[in-house]
């Protein structure tokens, strides 16, 4: 069933008890939002409450996303895409936009990770927070209330983005998280390095929402809507021509959005704000808005070839461009964000298959969700007991003073790298096998990148992990930058409970979604059926034991460089030159500063030069030809009467003499 076809089934029907719950879905989003207002408004008298009632708000919508999950999955497939319209946004003459939600498999499966890993992520917040010494005044934490409401706005955001019923709409919570984002990552705000990244992330993602703007306006002057349901149902009345550039712009959008090349060197900066920021921007949510527009977009995309085979490049450039940068960092935060894009990275390249991957890229978001969430959170709490240092090189030897986040950690990891029988093993394996199903050349390109990206993955976490939790305990001899002796310690139930359930959907997700095809039939309303390659280039039983081996082979080759020996605490100087390449991000940073920064700056100093000498130099000439004029009549009034009468003579003499030439005869 086409999602067009499906989008036909009507608005909700409110007669019986399910009808109610998707009645009032818009609860979903104004829990969070209200929790919020509630907070900014209060200001410091919400200080020492603040935090539950944001973790409280998050949790009623996860409470709620539930209810609407389970009267949804309770309808056959032909009712599970509903429109709730809510009230007329924009009635402007040709433009009419009502403001309303849509309620289908895709959407509903964000919400729940949007909503539940966001809980979590509420609940580990109120430990991690609690020590925040640079928000602190007299004693008192006096900010992790502002940092709840942001954290609030952000979930709200997210989900006005997911659950629109139009690209505008979508557009709206797009937005809306850019501005959460900005100000989540910037929250230390007093730090120049975290002002700067929150600067950077809001600007990179203007890049990218400029495509995604641009696409709305084709739409609206092709279709004269920007409704999903008209806009899928008429797709075939775009040329193909602009259908390309609707893609492609899409495309652009979604690179902002999810930190894919060239628009990645945002997203490992965003790690200058909490760590509780990071997992929610890097697991849960920001960074997967790129693949549910593309996902949700997958009507358009289906038409467009070209369109389809930019998206797989695009992904398979970001998840080599990620893994390579993440085995040359030390910074733990920082090698996780680039495991993000390298991810994501891999999300990109399915969705971008076509129907033999929609549904693919949407379980590895879902499976990356649980792992990748609790990774972040685990990351966090080394750091709570090691001072908030970030080095990887003055760790070691972790594990027995932190077991449960060890514990929790080493299974997400084991997750990331696809160990048999976790989550991302059935999801990673799936779009692996997708890749190697596609014809031709494609086959052998797409499917080899995916399985080097799987060794490169198993390397640099591997490497991660060896360096934080075994080894020699470097921090015994060391300090960290703030002059601090380190005590490490396990951090508080608050904390290690939210990893603890995260590790369990590291787990057993992916088992879950892939018994009985349980997901993939799940959205076979929102995505349509997932088409299976006729004649494979590789067998299907051989790529599970090639993605097992590929990852093991990356593990064994970082136990060979970093578990044999002593981990240097200061990092070396003489390395190769992909090294030195990867440190600096691959010219990531170079290349934007070379394309948009400098020509920026020059364009705005050619204003500054046109406006200086152009626009100020006509003025200032204008000025100066009056006063001199005025200088010079000035000097024919002298104030004496006979000076007036022979100017008056002359006057006259000129008039007659004037008047006798044009009278005379040619």
């Amino acid at each position: 069933m086409t999602l067009s076809a499906a989008a036909e089934a009507g608005a909700v029907d409110v007669t019986s008890a399910a009808g109610a719950v998707q009645q009032n879905a818009w609860l979903l989003i104004a829990l969070p939002a209200l929790g919020a207002l509630v907070l900014l408004v209060a200001g410091r008298r919400a200080n020492g409450w603040g935090h539950y009632l944001g973790t409280a708000t998050v949790l009623g919508s996860f409470g709620y996303a539930l209810a609407l999950f389970t009267s949804v999955l309770a309808t056959g497939d032909e009712q599970r895409v509903r429109e709730l319209p809510l009230f007329s946004w924009i009635p402007v003459n040709a433009l009419q936009v009502d403001f309303g939600l849509r309620m289908d498999p895709l959407s509903l499966v964000f919400v729940l990770l949007i909503t539940g890993v966001g809980s979590l992520i509420h609940i580990y917040s109120i430990g991690y927070m609690a020590h925040d010494q640079q928000g602190r005044s007299g004693g008192r934490n006096t900010e992790r209330r502002r940092f709840f409401a942001y954290l609030n706005l952000f979930v709200a955001a997210m989900l006005v983005l997911v659950l629109g019923n139009s690209f505008l709409t979508l557009y709206l919570g797009w937005e809306g998280v850019g501005l959460a984002s900005y100000l989540l990552i910037g929250f230390w705000q007093h730090r120049p390095s975290a002002a700067g990244a929150a600067t950077k992330a809001f600007v990179m993602n203007r890049v990218g929402d400029i495509g995604l703007a641009l696409a709305i306006f084709l739409l609206f002057a092709n279709l004269g809507t920007t409704q999903y349901s008209e806009v899928f149902a008429r797709a075939g009345e775009l040329s193909s021509g602009v259908l390309l550039a609707i893609t492609l712009l899409l495309l652009l959008g979604a690179c902002g959005k999810s930190g894919q090349v060239p628009l990645q060197a945002w997203l490992p900066d965003a790690m200058e704000g909490p760590t509780p920021v990071s997992a929610l921007i890097h697991a849960a949510t920001m960074v997967t808005a790129g693949v549910y527009l593309i996902a949700r977009a997958n009507p358009l995309y289906s038409l467009s070839p070209g369109g389809q085979l930019a998206v797989v490049i695009v992904g398979a450039v970001t998840l080599l461009v990620g893994c390579i940068i993440g085995c040359a960092y030390d910074d733990i935060k920082k090698v996780l964000a680039y495991s993000t894009v390298s991810q994501i990275g891999y999300m990109m390249l399915a969705v971008g298959l076509g129907p033999a991957g929609y549904a693919l890229g949407i379980m590895h978001l879902l499976t990356h969700g649980f792992f990748k969430a609790g990774l972040f959170l685990g990351a966090g709490s080394v750091m709570h007991g090691m001072n908030d240092e970030v080095d990887m090189r003055k760790y070691g030897g972790l594990a027995r003073y932190m077991p449960v986040t060890f514990a929790t950690f080493a299974l997400g990891y084991l997750a990331l790298i696809g160990f048999p029988f976790l989550s991302g093993y059935y999801s990673k394996d799936a779009i692996i096998a997708a890749a190697f199903g596609q014809e031709g050349w494609r086959a052998w390109v797409f499917g080899g990148v995916a399985l080097l990206g799987a060794a490169l993955t198993a390397f640099y976490m591997t490497r991660l992990v060896l360096m934080t939790f075994f080894g020699e305990k470097r921090w015994k001899e060391l300090k960290s930058s703030d002059g601090r002796d380190f005590h490490p310690h396990e951090s508080p139930a608050v904390m290690t409970a939210p990893m603890v359930v995260l590790a369990v959907g590291s787990v057993a997700a992916g088992l879950f979604f892939t018994a009985g095809d349980r997901l993939v039939t799940f959205l076979v309303p929102s995505l349509g059926s997932l088409a299976h390659a006729e004649t494979p280039a590789l067998p299907h039983a051989v790529i599970p034991v090639l993605t097992v081996g590929f990852s093991a082979l990356g593990a064994l080759v970082a136990w060979l460089v970093v578990g044999r020996g002593p981990v240097p605490v200061q990092r070396p100087q003489r390395v190769s030159p992909v090294v030195r390449a990867a440190r600096a991000d691959l010219g990531g940073n170079a290349l934007n500063d070379l394309v948009a920064v400098r020509p920026t700056y020059a364009l705005s100093r050619g204003l500054v030069e046109v406006d200086r000498r152009g626009v100020d130099g006509a003025v200032h000439g204008v000025g100066s030809v009056l006063t001199l004029a005025s200088q010079g009549l000035r000097r024919w009034q002298t104030g004496f009467v006979r000076s007036y009468a022979l100017s008056m003579l002359f006057g006259g003499i000129f008039v007659i003499a004037a008047l006798m030439v044009v009278g005379m005869p040619v």
